[in-house]
């Protein structure tokens, strides 16, 4: 997918502290980030109370506060949106799960949240849980996962972002994907 020439100047200026490349920037993703929300939130419950615009805004004021990042580039600004999204519909699921003592919160089948083979129902806690995990074994497997999952990033733009070869993007991604589903049959249901 082709960067704007002016999306990274943008990034770049925000990263300098310019508060109106922020919101220069949002209309140029704001169809992509939109995109990736609604794909989250089709392996969510049919009646989850999130819908993609009000995850763009929430991702969007957390963004305004994210100061320590230094913005690279078009797949590095997505894959940290979309890292804020899961930690905006992992803490929507914790709070339901609280209220609910658990009810309600729709399985997300393995092979669909990482497109591998086994089919077995998994709750997004769980894997949120194991791709902690994950992160804390293997950092930059964590951070593929991130950029491959939830990023919607492709195989080339996982490696421009990572600074590795687009062949060892393909090969950490299917240990990280094997090494989540193993882990995943593992983990008893959240709450149980």
């Amino acid at each position: 997918m082709s960067e704007p020439a002016d999306l990274t100047g943008m990034l770049l200026s925000w990263t300098r502290g310019d508060r109106a490349a922020l919101d220069a920037l949002m209309p140029v993703v704001y169809d992509e980030l939109r995109r990736i929300a609604s794909r989250y939130l089709s392996r969510e419950r049919s009646d989850h109370t999130l819908q993609p615009t009000a995850l763009v805004h929430e991702a969007y004021l957390r963004l305004v506060d994210e100061k320590r990042v230094q913005w690279q580039n078009r797949a590095h600004f997505l894959g940290v949106a979309s890292l804020l999204m899961r930690r905006i519909l992992v803490d929507h699921a914790r709070t339901h799960r609280a209220g609910k003592r658990g009810g309600g919160v729709r399985p997300v089948r393995i092979d669909e949240a990482l497109a591998v083979s086994g089919g077995q129902d998994v709750d997004i806690l769980v894997l949120d849980d194991a791709l902690t995990r994950l992160a804390a074994v293997d950092p930059e497997q964590g951070r593929l996962v991130e950029r491959r999952f939830f990023g919607g990033l492709s195989i080339v733009e996982t490696a421009e972002v990572l600074s590795i070869s687009p062949a060892s993007v393909k090969r950490e991604w299917n240990l990280a994907k094997a090494w989540l589903h193993r882990e995943v049959g593992r983990m008893p249901p959240v709450g149980d």
